[in-house]
């Protein structure tokens, strides 16, 4: 077997078909102004790599900087942090090539034109105002057209600042050694032992022409939060079952995961966006699916969405044999709220609400009940193990009962009968080895297999976003497949606090307002919720006004903390193949509706923080500036004249996508369960309408937004699903 012998390897650069040399001079220069090098001086003597700033503006800001810190840095320290140029770091040079590398092949097509049209006289004229290509500008004239597209009415200006700016942000806060280090920011202490590894003795694959045959009575295409409850229901239940999944297995010794190898863990690394570039959306992609990179949150479906979905039809989710579900999922992972031990970001949310009246709670965590506060790296995997994800307690729970696994398996197409094309037998795909040092992601020599798999029953379980493309791409026939897609579309608010916070220690998601939750009255709101504050997350979510008043609030990340407003969206969107490499196409913007309940949430985040003492409040919105808050908190009302001036700008935005980025880590629906086949794509036991043998048990099946962070909604409802196959074979 094969097994990982050392971190993972950083990803190997997939060439960005088309781009020359020009391409990436011109894309580099872009970045370089998202986060310049800022040097002491003036404008005349310093050159044009350079944005240049009088020597006491420097020093205030070191002083701001500094200011609550406990651990200090000199003025020449930050100076020659603030002097660092992206494009002389190789590593951010190579993180942007895999950024880019990894993009749809349509998306690297019309990012290639921009280019080159910025690359002509003319294109450059339109696009800038100059003459000379934005590569041959100085910095400080490069910053100000970034800065005038973001204003721009036309909405392509807009929309590719957006995009040049999050590449930067993002691969800049991944590979800038100094941001980190002057932070003080560790992803784990020293004294952190990691949890014990697995063996799954995953199965191996000599080259071929022929495809390879594994035969079995159950085949689970995923082995995230749903798949992996399957598998071990239906192991237990003496079934012989055999778990494929996309990506590879990481033991604790190697997580969490380093900043700038993300893609090991993340599908597109992280940066899947819909074609609109309004939400940028995250799903997991490794042993264990989303739950290796869950933020240890158990919420049981809401009561009022049970009764909804009851109403539907699906009159199961208001019975006791639901509920029943529920808990033994939770049971099984050791859910408790009893050794929760709240950060200062969760802790805001719960102090806040107790002095504003609002409702609030502490939220369970899938930790067995111990303390777990391996603190927002755990967001990029377990290391101490403590996270009772799928790779942690329900695959292995599988392997001691008999079922095998295939990692680095991807499933192109689910397999049916010659004589009977309504009944599945199988599934085909491609098997990719791990190099001969036991690395995933490299340039080295990978065997690559057709795999073909033999079974009785097929359950999908590769999430919202994939399974709907492997069932189209079957020739699986119902409209409903890739429609209803919902992604709880976040915005946040940033919070400068006067002491160090340190946001990235301590337990991710422990608390959460539910005081708006229900807003129309039916039961469409928001949740407010504190967020995993890894470096990179932290910049992505902070609002870039201009490159040096970005680079110095970058070292304030120790005193931030950062809360999301997360609506149950009414308005849902759509995923499909890209026509060339049939990777996921997302078609979603936030409605107006589900726009207003979001600017609701955010109103809610900042008068928490207000109250609780904030130095600043900087909510992730064009056309609201940071406020502020120079009273002293125990001055502090809600009614204060220039905090309610300032909220009445927050109360009335309007979110425009084409100037807000919203985020999704939750993605459901595009597989609903329903009544009907009319109406959805899977029935009330999770068959696919006029398909037998043929299951889905993801989020994928969800009717309507859960409302809540789903993993044990969807764990609940593939316990349920695998009890009724396991069922049916004790009848057979």
């Amino acid at each position: 077997m094969a097994t990982p012998r050392e971190q993972a390897s950083a990803p190997a650069i997939k060439v960005a078909m088309g781009f020359t040399e020009s391409h990436w001079r011109a894309l580099i220069a872009l970045l370089d102004a998202v986060v310049p090098s800022i040097v002491e001086g003036e404008a005349s003597t310093i050159g044009q790599g350079h944005i240049a700033v009088p020597s006491h503006q420097l020093r205030e800001l070191h002083r701001m900087a500094l200011c609550g810190a406990r651990e200090r840095f000199s003025i020449d320290e930050f100076r020659h942090y603030m002097a660092s140029r992206p494009s002389d770091d190789p590593n951010f040079v190579a993180n942007v090539k895999r950024a880019i590398g990894r993009l749809p092949p349509g998306s690297i097509y019309q990012l290639r034109l921009m280019l080159s049209f910025m690359l002509t006289r003319l294109g450059s004229i339109i696009s800038t105002g100059y003459w000379a290509t934005f590569s041959e500008q100085p910095l400080a004239i490069r910053a100000s057209i970034l800065r005038s597209w973001q204003q721009s009415w036309f909405p392509l200006w807009p929309a590719l600042a957006r995009i040049f700016i999050t590449v930067g942000k993002v691969c800049w806060s991944q590979t800038n050694q100094l941001y980190l280090e002057l932070n003080g920011y560790k992803a784990y202490s020293d004294d952190t032992v990691p949890g014990p590894s697995v063996d799954f003795n995953f199965i191996q694959f000599q080259e071929s022409i022929e495809p390879a045959v594994l035969e079995t009575d159950i085949v689970i295409v995923g082995s995230g939060c749903g798949g992996a409850v399957c598998a071990k229901v239906l192991a237990e239940a003496g079934l012989r079952v055999l778990v494929v999944e996309q990506g590879y297995y990481f033991p604790p010794k190697d997580l969490p995961m380093a900043l700038d190898r993300v893609d090991n863990v993340f599908e597109g690394g992280g940066g899947l966006a819909s074609t609109d570039g309004s939400t940028l959306v995250t799903a997991g992609r490794s042993w264990g699916g989303g739950g290796t990179v869950n933020w240890s949150a158990c919420l049981q479906t809401p009561s009022y969405i049970r009764k909804q979905w009851a109403k539907g039809g699906l009159t199961f989710f208001e019975d006791a044999e639901y509920q029943d579900s529920l808990d033994r999922v939770c049971n099984g992972m050791g859910v408790s709220e009893a050794a929760v031990q709240g950060n200062h970001g969760n802790m805001i949310l719960l102090d806040g609400s107790r002095k504003l009246g609002w409702r609030a709670a502490t939220i369970p965590q899938n930790a067995g009940g111990s303390i777990h506060e391996c603190g927002s790296s755990c967001g990029l995997g377990c290391r101490t193990g403590k996270k009772q994800s799928p790779a942690a307690y329900w695959l292995p729970a599988a392997a001691r009962a008999g079922a095998r696994f295939v990692e680095g398996f991807e499933a192109s197409q689910v397999l049916f009968e010659a004589s009977n094309s309504s009944k599945a037998t199988g599934v085909i795909g491609q098997w990719t080895s791990r190099d001969e040092d036991g690395k995933t992601d490299t340039s080295m020599a990978r065997t690559r297999q057709t795999v073909e798999i033999r079974a009785k029953t097929v359950i999908m379980a590769g999430g919202a976003l994939n399974t709907p493309l492997i069932l189209l791409g079957s020739g699986v026939t119902n409209p409903n497949i890739g429609k209803n897609l919902y992604l709880h579309p976040v915005v946040n608010v940033v919070a400068t606090w006067e002491p160090e916070v340190k946001p990235w220690e301590g337990e991710i998601l422990s608390s959460v307002v539910t005081e708006f939750e229900d807003l129309d009255g039916a039961g469409h709101g928001v949740k407010i919720e504190s967020l995993a504050m890894q470096p990179y997350a932290a910049m992505l979510l902070c609002p870039w006004k201009s490159g040096v008043d970005f680079k110095a609030a970058a070292l304030q990340y120790r005193h931030m903390t950062c809360h999301i407003s997360l609506p149950r969206d009414r308005d849902a969107g759509s995923v499909s193949p890209e026509p060339v490499d049939h990777s996921p196409v997302i078609q979603y913007t936030p409605s107006k509706f589900d726009r207003g309940h979001i600017a609701t949430g955010l109103v809610g985040i900042a008068k928490l923080c207000y109250v609780l003492g904030a130095t600043r409040l900087t909510p992730a919105v064009s056309d609201v500036p940071s406020f502020e808050c120079i009273r002293p908190v125990d001055d502090r009302d809600l009614n204060d004249q220039d905090f309610v001036e300032w909220v009445r700008l927050l109360e009335r935005t309007s979110l425009d996508p084409a100037r807000t980025t919203f985020f999704s880590a939750h993605q459901m629906g595009t597989s609903r369960m329903g009544t009907r086949a009319e109406t959805s794509v899977v029935d009330e036991n999770g068959k696919v309408w006029e398909y037998d043998n043929l299951y889905v048990a993801d989020a994928s099946v969800f009717p309507t937004a859960s409302g809540v962070n789903p993993m044990v909604t969807v764990m609940a409802i593939a316990d349920r699903v695998a009890r009724g196959i396991a069922a049916n074979y004790e009848l057979m």
